[in-house]
């Protein structure tokens, strides 16, 4: 059964410690993110869909004024040290927005809703960045080849479970409530994220560091060292992870297009905060069986036999089909097809890929950098795609305009995919010498 489960998986048995940790530390990250999600969706709403726009750039302002903030804290803690501190100030932060809507409700209105979906899309990118940032930290090339594909459908159950959770005891126990059995999943996921710092480094042990593909030896005792502004200067310096950003920015500004969408579409169906939270917990549930449902039937064997290009190009041919055929139909079950591909693809295949280019840069970069790509680039893309539907509704165009305007963009999207394949490819030789140097090898 073991032999047949390995075959099945492309894991190792001495992995499978390791792997079951990440995706348990995965379930709960993104239980705790998607049973507030509809919540945020909601209290957002309260003010109109032009007030969500300017939430977007306030969005991307928070995200720029943090990202100093949490590149001097991986410069001077202990990698598990700044994931824990990471999950725990939020989850305090989580607390007060509980208290604020348990005990003064009346003090609930426009203005809290506004902050609390700033506070959440941070909260969003920042969490999903330092557990990937973990991953990539301790799993070689050819592991995140393997495994990660893996790794995201404990992901994916948690963002299963989360808005079940929310559409489910929605309206029994309240939106307020919903708020600390997302306190209680990050507490569980410093636990796991401790657990993999543990396990890791043991099936590290025997990895050969003449090994281009092998992972660098984690000393947890050690600091990251350098600049707040470190990884900002990183992106600038190198043409792969400005790639990157901008594969990143069309992603985002992709998503955006779909999701003001399905605002419009939820805005007209009712305008009650938990029936509104009912109906996003919906679509968030059934988005995400579609996606459990491609990972454990095409995911694993997609990087491993076809390659990172062909992962990274799946996304903008599913986009451009998506709108195509919501433009055709334009019916509210194609905008769920739309939507329920999209999220499939890019959780189950195109983020573990993207993942998988971080693994031949340097330990700084992939904490520091990847803080600037997957939060400030991301919520760039989010003002950008935001102000751009905005303009052509304005303009009248509906549908049709924003077709037109998303199959160019993926044209262009999966040729920069096909592009940072081959350039993992390229840079792989080059990061030997600095794993060399990490351990100790001249």
């Amino acid at each position: 059964m073991t032999a047949a489960i390995e075959r099945f998986t492309n894991v190792r048995r001495d992995e499978f410690p390791a792997l079951l940790a990440s995706m348990a530390f995965f379930f709960c990250v993104l239980s705790a993110l998607m049973v507030i999600r509809p919540a945020r969706e909601a209290l957002g709403m309260q003010s109109g869909l032009d007030t969500v726009r300017l939430l977007f750039i306030g969005t991307a302002v928070v995200t720029l004024a943090v990202n100093p903030v949490f590149g001097f804290l991986v410069a001077r803690l202990r990698r598990i040290q700044f994931i824990a501190a990471t999950y725990l100030f939020f989850g305090a932060s989580l607390l007060v927005f509980w208290a604020l809507l348990q005990f003064a409700p009346e003090a609930t209105g426009e203005v809290s809703g506004r902050v609390f979906y700033v506070w959440f899309s941070v909260f969003n990118l920042f969490s999903t960045m330092v557990f990937w940032a973990l991953m990539v930290d301790r799993f070689s090339l050819e592991q995140s080849k393997r495994l990660f594909g893996i790794v995201a459908v404990g992901g994916t159950m948690g963002a299963i479970f989360g808005p079940w959770l929310a559409w489910t005891y929605v309206e029994v126990v309240g939106t307020a409530n919903l708020i600390l059995i997302a306190v209680g999943f990050l507490g569980l996921a410093v636990g796991m994220a401790a657990l993999v710092a543990h396990l890791q480094p043991e099936s590290l042990s025997e990895v050969d560091p003449d090994d281009p593909e092998a992972p660098p030896v984690v000393r947890e005792e050690e600091v990251i060292g350098g600049s707040a502004w470190e990884g900002f200067r990183a992106v600038v310096r190198s043409p792969y992870l400005l790639g990157i950003c901008a594969f990143v920015l069309i992603m985002a500004i992709m998503a955006t297009f779909i999701y003001f969408t399905r605002l419009q579409v939820v805005a007209q169906m009712t305008d009650e905060m938990d029936q509104r939270t009912g109906f996003f917990a919906q679509i968030d549930f059934w988005t995400q069986v579609a996606t459990l449902a491609l990972q454990l039937s095409v995911t694993g064997q997609i990087m491993r036999r076809l390659g990172v290009g062909v992962a990274l190009v799946l996304l903008p041919i599913t986009v451009s089909l998506g709108f195509i055929g919501l433009a055709v139909s334009g019916t509210f079950a194609a905008l769920i097809l739309l939507e329920a591909s999209y999220r499939a693809v890019q959780r189950g295949i195109t983020r573990p890929a993207r993942e998988t280019l971080f693994t031949v840069v340097g330990r700084e970069d992939k904490y520091k950098s990847k803080s600037v790509v997957d939060t400030f680039v991301y919520r760039t893309g989010d003002v950008v795609g935001a102000w751009s539907e905005g303009l052509l509704a304005k303009l009248g165009g509906g549908i049709a305009a924003l077709t037109l305007t998303v199959i160019p963009l993926a044209a262009a999207w999966g040729v920069l995919g096909l592009w940072l394949a081959r350039e993992q490819v390229r840079q792989t030789p080059e990061a030997t010498p600095d794993r060399q140097e990490e351990v100790g090898v001249s």
